[in-house]
C-alpha cells in the first residue's frame, strides 16, 4: 500500500513504476488524478535535484479501476447529442473528461508497463510530464461540469478507449504509434472546432480550459513522434514505414481527414506520415 506522496506504508520511497500503478489501481477519478500529480510532483523535485527515482518494475493491470459512474458503452450505443444546446455542451464536456481520464491512465501505463525495454530518463520525463497535464485537463473538465450543474458520471461514456492499450500491451512502437501519434494527434484536429462552439455560446471557462488543453496537447504528441523516431533510429528501422506498417496492423479504419497540419508539425508528424493512411490523400504526399 502506498500513499500519493511515494511512500509505502512502511516509510519506504517506492519506485516510479509503482507510484504509476497505484495511480491504475485508483478507481476515484479526482482521486487518481490527485496521486497523479503529487507524484508528478516527486518525480521532477528529484530530478531537479539530481537524484531521480528509480525506474523500477511493477505489474499494471490489463485494465484500470474506474469510477462506477459513469455506465460504459460501446460506442454506437452512446446517444448523440447537438453542441448548440447546454445539454449537448456537457454532453461534449463530459466525453473530453472521459478522455482526459483514459489519458492520465495511458501516460502511468506507458511507463510501468515496459520497464524491459532500456530507455532514457528522459522518456520518463515526458510521460509524468503529460500523466500530469492530462490529471489537470480532467480537473478543469470536471470544474466545468461542476459549474453547468452536471459532473463526471452523469452520462455514459465510451467503452473502447482502453482499447488500444490492450492490444500494444507488448509492443512500445505500437503503443507509441497508435496512443500519442494517432489518437492524441486527432484532438489536435477537433479541438479547434469544440473552442468554436463554446464560443459561440459564451462559455468563456469552457473556452479557457479548452485552449489550454489544445496548446498541452502539441506536446503529447510530440512525445510519441520523438519517442518512436528514437527507438526506430537505436533498431535502423525506417520510422515513416514502421509507422505506416503499425497503425494498419492496430488501428481499424484509415485515419479521418481533415487534419491539422499546422500542429501536427509542429508535434513533429509530417503529411506523409498520415495522409497515406486515409482513404483518400493529396498526391504531393504520395
Amino acid at each position: 500500500m502506498t500513499d500519493a506522496v511515494g511512500t509505502s506504508t512502511l516509510g519506504n520511497r517506492i519506485s516510479l513504476a509503482q507510484m504509476a500503478v497505484d495511480v491504475l489501481t485508483t478507481a476515484d477519478g479526482r482521486a487518481k488524478t490527485a496521486k497523479s500529480r503529487a507524484y508528478a510532483a516527486q518525480w521532477k523535485t528529484a530530478r531537479a535535484a539530481g537524484e531521480p527515482l528509480e525506474i523500477g518494475q511493477a505489474t499494471p493491470p490489463e485494465h484500470p479501476a474506474r469510477p462506477e459512474k459513469p455506465d460504459l458503452l460501446s460506442p454506437r450505443d452512446v446517444p448523440k447529442r447537438k453542441p448548440g444546446s447546454p445539454a449537448g455542451r456537457i454532453a461534449l464536456l463530459h466525453a473530453v473528461a472521459h478522455i482526459e481520464l483514459n489519458a492520465v491512465d495511458l501516460h502511468w501505463d506507458i511507463i510501468a508497463r515496459f520497464t524491459d525495454v532500456p530507455m532514457p530518463l528522459g522518456f520518463y520525463d515526458d510521460w509524468v510530464q503529460a500523466a500530469d497535464e492530462e490529471s489537470n485537463h480532467f480537473n478543469m473538465m470536471c470544474d466545468c461540469l461542476e459549474a453547468m450543474d452536471s459532473h463526471y458520471g452523469a452520462l455514459p461514456a465510451h467503452a473502447g478507449m482502453w482499447r488500444a492499450a490492450i492490444d500494444t500491451a507488448e509492443d512500445l512502437l505500437g503503443r507509441l504509434a497508435i496512443v500519442p501519434m494517432v489518437l492524441e494527434a486527432r484532438g489536435l484536429d477537433v479541438t479547434p472546432g469544440m473552442i468554436d462552439i463554446f464560443k459561440k455560446a459564451g462559455e468563456t471557462q469552457a473556452v479557457g480550459c479548452l485552449e489550454t488543453i489544445y496548446a498541452e496537447e502539441v506536446s503529447h504528441v510530440a512525445y510519441g513522434s520523438k519517442w518512436f523516431n528514437f527507438l526506430c533510429g537505436r533498431d535502423n528501422i525506417d520510422p515513416k514505414e514502421e509507422f505506416h506498417k503499425l497503425v494498419r496492423h492496430y488501428f481499424k479504419g484509415g485515419l479521418k481527414p481533415p487534419f491539422n497540419e499546422e500542429k501536427r508539425a509542429d508535434a513533429g508528424l509530417p503529411p506523409d506520415f498520415y495522409w497515406p493512411l486515409a482513404d483518400q490523400y493529396p498526391a504531393h504526399v504520395r
